[in-house]
């Protein structure tokens, strides 16, 4: 059975449309996951769903244990994971209600558990591509054979949160060449990379980041875009079996080789 791991961000706490199978709990040793695992079927896969902060959307998202969600993952055996983030769009091109598929990333968040590595085996995973090229090549398919409009690239920028940016800070994100902001991809990505896990990542721009509109920002905004950009990720998730293969022919699965810094 192929099986998909979803962790939803803010707006969308939920798959609809696919079979309700169970929800899993999983004790990880990194203390207590966002949710418990809700696992989906869909023609031959199961999805297996994490709300990233909570059911209620009662964790902020400096104080998500992302690593109890990834190690979550891992003791389900869930090797591949889609990651689907609300941002604001620095690029001027961008408009709510658009799909991006970013291709790479930059982070700026601090006080985060982001590492698995913390004592005994030391590893310094390479990073260059944070999101797995063939999981980005399988997500591109299913969005085009769904007939769903989205961007190929862009480089998302992870800031602590909770707060909104300001206009400065958006203006500084723009000239290190950012083109959408959110507060969730890190330390998720990289966690996800040292459990040599694939990972990839759909973003919704659900807002004009600050300082590039005149309307204030609220998070009104961001749960209404998230709830209208629903259908169109139903429609990728649904052909997301038809393009899926569990043969990982990425370098993913062995992210460690090479890494450890203590021989």
């Amino acid at each position: 059975m192929k099986k998909l791991g979803i962790i939803g961000g803010s707006g969308l706490y939920d798959i609809e449309g696919f079979e309700f199978i169970e929800e899993v709990t999983v004790n990880t040793g990194y203390g207590d996951t966002s949710d418990k695992y809700r696992v989906y079927s869909y023609k031959d896969m199961q999805f297996y769903f994490m709300n990233r902060h909570g059911r209620k959307h009662s964790i902020p998202p400096h104080k998500v244990n992302y690593r109890a969600n990834i190690a979550g993952f891992k003791e389900l055996e869930v090797d591949t994971i889609i990651s689907i983030t609300a941002t604001g769009g620095i690029n001027s091109k961008y408009k709510p209600g658009d799909i991006i598929i970013p291709d790479d990333a930059i982070d700026t968040t601090s006080g985060r558990e982001h590492t698995f590595f913390v004592s005994g085996s030391l590893h310094h995973i390479d990073f260059t591509e944070p999101f797995c090229p063939r999981l980005r090549g399988v997500i591109e398919n299913a969005a085009t054979s769904a007939e769903v409009d989205f961007e190929r690239s862009g480089t998302y920028i992870c800031t602590n949160g909770p707060r909104l940016e300001t206009k400065g800070e958006i203006k500084a994100f723009s000239r290190l060449g950012a083109d959408l902001v959110g507060m969730t991809a890190f330390p998720e990505a990289p966690l996800a990379r040292e459990m040599e896990l694939c990972y990839a990542n759909i973003s919704i721009i659900t807002n004009y980041a600050a300082g590039t509109t005149n309307s204030k920002l609220t998070a009104d905004e961001v749960v209404e875009e998230m709830g209208r950009a629903g259908e169109n990720l139903k429609e990728i998730f649904s052909m997301i079996p038809v393009y899926f293969s569990t043969d990982r022919n990425c370098d993913c699965p062995n992210a460690l080789n090479g890494t450890k810094i203590n021989k």
